[in-house]
């Protein structure tokens, strides 16, 4: 099927996303050298690629190492899960990172700390058949064990992340007008939207995005300024891990508006997905279920021992969900109960309206997967989009089905996804306000709710990128 995103790609499946195993569309690097014509390449019978000169001289070439942020600039991939190209991040490089850091003189080792996403530990969870609170536990003695000093929960990251996007929707749609179009807002926590629409939509589609970090940002911010400043540590004295379902969160963490260079550090130094904790506890031998339970982590929460807390509105984070219901109240004075979801084209694309006495007061969607975001991004073009706001995820399904999740074949992969739906499920919901700890921090870190450091270390910007000037015609 030719893709309408990109003239540089031909897709099979549009929901469909890079694998480890391919490679990319730039696998050679030709030496270009001043004042000579153009050079040919030949292709040898064992595979080697040679540059052969107008001189008729031949060159093998090397197989190009591509950057992480080369990645982020080429805007020849869609989904933009190459974890092909990232060799920086993976639990290989944990490993030597964590064996470099016990080798170190004292004085001289870092502070390491692990973030876990609620939809990798509800996978884990559900492969390994225990409870969130013991997959919990059991992690954060796993970890330890490795040498990490603390392990985190990045549902306490998303409290941030959801209070600034409910804010800037209810900012948005006071000053939405003809001359100054605000909306629809769309959610930015997906790495893998981010990027096509940086690479594909450019200027047109990024004002439309909300400024609001993901939740793995946020903990960057959390860990690298507010813990290193309590520990009395520069920020690159602390090595920051995050756990993610989900490759694109490896890119999302080599951006360099998420890079600090005074210190020359990044907020999230190492993302692994959580198939690769799966590995990383192959590797070290260890059985998960049997390891003895640690106290979680009270740093980002209310108690050692407590349940894992959740967000209402699904494995996405519930964006929709909490700008919904705090837009009726903030505009309208609404509150609102359970919300109704009505499914279009499929279960991945549906909408939700607030009516007071016949008129639409909001009118809200969710669209996961590429399919239903090509629709979302039409719509707008063409000036016929009917949303206020909408939450976007490159996968179907959303975070919970992400690529870096853990995997089954057949009936036993609807039984783990079904038993991984069940695991998020089960954590209890809090609204983000509710929670202390972040009340505290909003006052004490951030100077207030609002305020120019929130303004700072909350949100972030975008960036058009360029197409490459060479068009290619792949077949995935």
């Amino acid at each position: 099927m030719a893709s309408p995103f990109s003239g540089a790609l031909q897709l099979s499946d549009l929901d469909d996303f890079i694998g480890p195993s391919q490679d990319c569309i730039k696998p050679l690097t030709v030496e270009k050298k001043p004042g000579r014509g153009a050079a040919k390449i030949r292709i040898e019978e064992d595979g080697n690629y040679f540059q052969v000169n107008q001189d008729g001289q031949a060159q093998k070439l090397e197989k190009a190492k591509i950057t992480l942020n080369d990645c982020l600039a080429c805007s020849g991939c869609v989904t933009s899960a190459e974890s092909v190209l990232i060799a920086e991040q993976s639990h290989e490089e944990l490993t030597r990172a964590l064996a470099a850091n016990k080798a170190a003189e004292p004085g001289q080792q870092k502070l390491v700390v692990v973030s876990i996403s609620p939809q990798s530990r509800a996978s884990l969870g559900a492969r390994f058949e225990l409870t969130p609170l013991e997959t919990a536990r059991k992690l954060t003695a796993f970890f330890q064990s490795l040498g990490v000093h603390h392990v985190f929960d990045t549902t306490f990251s998303r409290n941030f992340s959801l209070l600034e996007s409910q804010r800037e929707f209810v900012a948005r749609f006071r000053r939405h007008s003809a001359s100054e179009p605000a909306l629809p807002m769309l959610a930015s926590a997906c790495p893998g939207w981010i990027c096509y629409a940086e690479k594909t939509h450019g200027s047109f589609i990024l004002p439309y995005i909300s400024t609001a970090k993901s939740p793995q940002q946020v903990m960057g911010s959390l860990v690298k300024d507010h813990l290193a400043r309590q520990q009395h540590l520069p920020p690159d004295r602390v090595y920051h891990v995050t756990v993610m379902p989900c490759y694109d969160k490896k890119l999302e963490a080599s951006r360099p508006d998420f890079f600090d260079r005074e210190c020359q550090t990044r907020d999230v130094d190492c993302v692994i997905t959580t198939g690769e904790v799966v590995r990383l506890l192959e590797q070290e031998g260890v059985s998960l279920p049997d390891l003895d339970p640690a106290p979680l982590d009270p740093t980002f929460g209310s108690g050692p021992d407590q349940e894992p807390i959740g967000h209402r509105g699904g494995g996405a984070g519930g964006y929709l969900e909490h700008v919904f219901r705090h837009a009726a109240r903030e505009l309208f004075g609404i509150s609102v109960g359970e919300l109704t979801y009505k499914p279009l084209k499929n279960k991945d694309f549906q909408e939700v309206t607030l009516e007071r006495d016949g008129s639409v007061l909001l009118h809200c969607a969710l669209a996961y997967g590429f399919r239903n975001i090509q629709n979302v991004v039409q719509k707008l073009k063409r000036g016929k989009s009917p949303y206020h706001y909408v939450e976007v995820m490159a996968c179907p399904a959303g975070c919970l089905n992400g690529g870096g999740q853990i995997r089954d074949d057949g009936a036993s992969g609807r039984d783990l996804m079904r038993r991984t739906e069940q695991q998020y499920a089960a954590a209890r919901s809090e609204p983000p306000e509710a929670h202390p700890g972040v009340r505290e921090l909003y006052a004490q870190w951030l100077g207030g709710e609002g305020s120019e450091r929130a303004a700072q270390l909350l949100h972030t910007r975008y960036h058009a990128l360029e197409k490459a000037g060479a068009s290619f015609n792949i077949k995935w």
